[in-house]
């Protein structure tokens, strides 16, 4: 919760305890077979700067595909669950998914940023964004050591599938790639096959990310997530209102992120950790069914 928390330079200045209230599901510190409810209290709000967006959608955000298909009944406020705080849930849920995980293998998650707004100086990209009333995207890197090979069921819940299911369930993720991801596009064969170099499935450079036809192979699994910069701006943006039919100068007075990747990695990886206990839980009610690989050692 602490890797979510607002406060830092470049992320809004709304701040909340982010208490968890825990209201079913947990006995004596122990899970009881009902489900687990963690609550959060939203205390810190201002739904007055919301107002202004039934009528004039924030370019970028969801404000009109949701008008769409809600017909207009949509909760402006907050941007309801379109808004990043809808993901502290998700981190609520990833404590779990982790104790799940590690009942089987010692897994251990690695999560950075790679770059902001194109640059590695992430500090120097941020702060120029907040300065000049604009926002940014970045690149997220998350690495997951300890992963048994085998977990992925082909042909609709592959491995990637699961994966990229719950990742871009993450309010602003654009895209996700695997290994090589895009760069293999460009590569010849001979470049992208990755020679196995022991018994375990372990590979020389790890190219396909953990994962060959959409199971798991032992390796550390490797994506890249890239994330949008954030849809509110400071800076003035010329677009409709609904109401009236005209361009008009929509100004944004509300408090947002310039880079929401900062408080958005944690998130993503605990959509990642979440996947994977989904995965770990179908492979340990396959176990019973697989009988032992001849060739592989303990």
């Amino acid at each position: 919760m602490n890797r979510r928390k607002a406060g830092a330079e470049g992320t809004t200045t709304r701040t909340e305890s982010d208490k968890p209230i825990l209201l079913s599901g947990v006995f004596d510190g122990h899970t009881n077979g009902a489900p687990i409810h963690i609550a959060f209290r939203n205390e810190n709000i201002r739904s007055s700067d919301y107002e202004q967006f039934i009528d004039i959608p924030r370019p970028g955000h969801a404000d009109f595909s949701a008008m769409m298909k809600f017909q207009g009944w949509q909760d402006p406020r907050g941007s309801g669950h379109f808004s990043g705080r809808v993901s502290i849930g998700l981190v609520a849920a990833a404590v779990v998914a982790k104790k799940i995980l590690n009942s089987f293998s010692d897994i251990v998650f690695r999560t950075r940023l790679l770059e902001a707004g194109g640059s590695r100086d992430i500090d120097k990209a941020v702060y120029q964004a907040k300065e000049s009333g604009d926002s940014i995207g970045a690149l997220v890197e998350i690495r997951v050591s300890g992963v048994p090979a085998g977990w992925g069921e082909p042909f609709f819940d592959t491995a990637e599938s699961i994966i990229s299911h719950y990742i871009f369930a993450v309010p602003a993720v654009r895209g996700v790639e695997f290994g090589d991801g895009f760069a293999a596009a460009k590569m010849r064969g001979s470049q992208h096959n990755d020679p196995f170099i022991d018994l375990h499935g372990r590979t020389a450079r790890n190219g396909a990310g953990g994962i060959n036809g959409g199971i798991t192979n032992g390796n550390d699994i490797l994506l890249r997530v890239a994330v949008k910069p954030a849809s509110s701006i400071a800076s003035t943006q010329n677009t409709l209102d609904f109401s009236r039919d005209e361009m008009v100068n929509l100004e944004i007075h509300g408090r947002h992120d310039a880079c929401i990747a900062l408080r958005g990695a944690v998130v993503l990886e605990a959509a990642t950790a979440c996947a994977l206990a989904d995965l770990a839980l179908v492979a340990r009610a396959e176990a019973p069914f697989i009988s032992n690989i001849p060739w592989r050692k303990s």
